[in-house]
């Protein structure tokens, strides 16, 4: 037998499942095994980042990356508590890159060789669950979807968190969730880490003894008072840093011919637990209205309060004008959007898309500057998925970004990104 621990990441990882899962069969019965299923999704990134100030340290990021991500999600055994198990294998391989054009967020930096991104990296991820009626435990890790913890995968592998969660939808039109995230795992990392708050830009956070921390406590309930409306309310604490409420409300209404209108709105108040001086108010809404293959979004959103937003540092902040490069959450920041999408379906080629968008921020607040912080952005995602033949779900898409600021950095950047999903059974 192969000593375990020469293995690199991925095949070690999938060693630990497969051990996993054979250290439960016994146990195992049809609908564990029967309802399970397995894909590999493979994932081909190019990302390039102009930096266009003249004092930029460097001029450019560009790398070009492979990725592999193996999901398998088991059934559940029969009985009052079923008993099931998940699994992630996740391989990220170098195609090209630079120590003057690291960087990118695509690829885990070399330990050995500062400034070089590693030739390959990877990670096993396992999450075992326990069911009882429609209540489910998850222990392992995990890809929330929550608005005090948004799992990032906007680059080559996912972000994943590592904690207990526990989800329950006992009622139709109420669920409900609880847990405990211990640790966090970057996506361009393969290790566990204790957990930040964000701090990039104009955020103005100042942090007391506690610079990380072990524990992001959570609880929330979404109810569904019709089908066309929905409001939900989360907490969350990351504990040491910022204690954190939100609040949400999305309804949809029918015009029938004319059209339909949603309405997105959030509201989260943020402060400090344990030395910090997180203090923000964050108010978000959206309105977007579709007729036909089009659809047209206009969107506000403003920070008040000491400081701006704060969340989980590499995760995404579920703010209404998070885009590609930034969220327009810093301090005392006013920002709107106007966005637009195309469904190119109904000019007869089904599965081309079209998504342009702009956003404006200003009022921002920068201490001993003087002056008031501005920052733009421009936004246009162009994509395709092939709907027939051999390569139906192959999925191509180019998004190409500006963005300016008078306190930041002034980035043009193209991201062309193919993706292709292959269920295994």
């Amino acid at each position: 037998m192969r000593d375990l621990r020469r293995l690199s990441p991925f095949p070690r990882g999938l060693s630990h499942c497969a051990l996993g899962l054979a250290l439960l069969s016994p146990f195992a019965q049809a609908d564990f095994l029967d309802d399970g299923k397995a894909r590999l999704e493979l994932r081909n990134f190019y990302f390039n980042r102009d930096f266009r100030q003249d004092e930029a340290r460097q001029s450019k990021a560009e790398e070009w990356a492979q990725g592999f991500l193996l999901r398998y999600e088991s059934g559940y055994t029969e009985g009052l508590f079923g008993v099931g198990l998940d699994a992630l294998g996740l391989l990220g391989v170098k195609l090209d890159s630079s120590p003057d054009r690291t960087g990118t967020g695509l690829l885990k930096a070399d330990r050995e060789a500062p400034g070089r991104a590693q030739d390959e990296y990877g990670e096993m991820g396992v999450t075992a669950k326990l069911r009882v009626s429609d209540t489910t435990l998850k222990l392992g890790t995990l890809f929330p979807a929550l608005p005090i913890a948004l799992a990032n995968d906007s680059r080559l592998l996912p972000q994943t968190f590592r904690g207990a969660w526990l989800q329950s939808a006992e009622r139709e039109d109420l669920s409900l969730n609880l847990g405990r995230f211990d640790r966090v795992n970057l996506r361009n990392s393969s290790d566990n880490e204790r957990m930040q708050v964000f701090n990039g830009g104009a955020r103005n956070i100042v942090l007391g003894r506690h610079k990380d921390s072990d524990a992001l406590d959570f609880a929330g309930l979404d109810y569904r008072w019709m089908p066309a409306l929905t409001t939900g309310y989360h907490y969350a604490e990351l504990d040491g840093i910022y204690r954190q409420h939100y609040l949400t409300l999305g309804h949809a209404l029918d015009l029938r011919q004319a059209g339909a209108l949603t309405t997105d709105l959030r509201w989260a108040s943020s402060r400090d637990a344990g030395g910090s001086n997180v203090d923000n108010r964050a108010f978000g809404a959206m309105f977007s209205y579709r007729r036909g293959a089009h659809r047209l979004g206009l969107g506000y959103q403003h920070m008040s309060g000491d400081t701006g937003f704060a969340y989980v540092s590499g995760a995404d902040a579920y703010l209404v004008n998070l885009v590609q490069i930034n969220d327009f959450g810093n301090a005392d920041e006013r920002s709107w959007q106007l966005r637009y999408d195309f469904d190119f379906a109904a000019l007869g080629v089904p599965g081309l898309t079209l998504m342009t968008r702009y956003l404006s921020g200003d009022n921002v607040r920068l201490p001993g500057h003087g002056v008031e912080g501005k920052e733009w952005e421009r936004d246009t995602d162009l994509g395709y998925t092939v709907q027939s033949g051999s390569l139906k779900g192959l999925a191509v898409k180019w998004r190409n970004a500006t963005s300016r600021s008078n306190f930041g950095s002034d980035i043009d950047e193209n991201r062309l990104i193919l993706s292709y999903s292959l269920p295994l059974f």
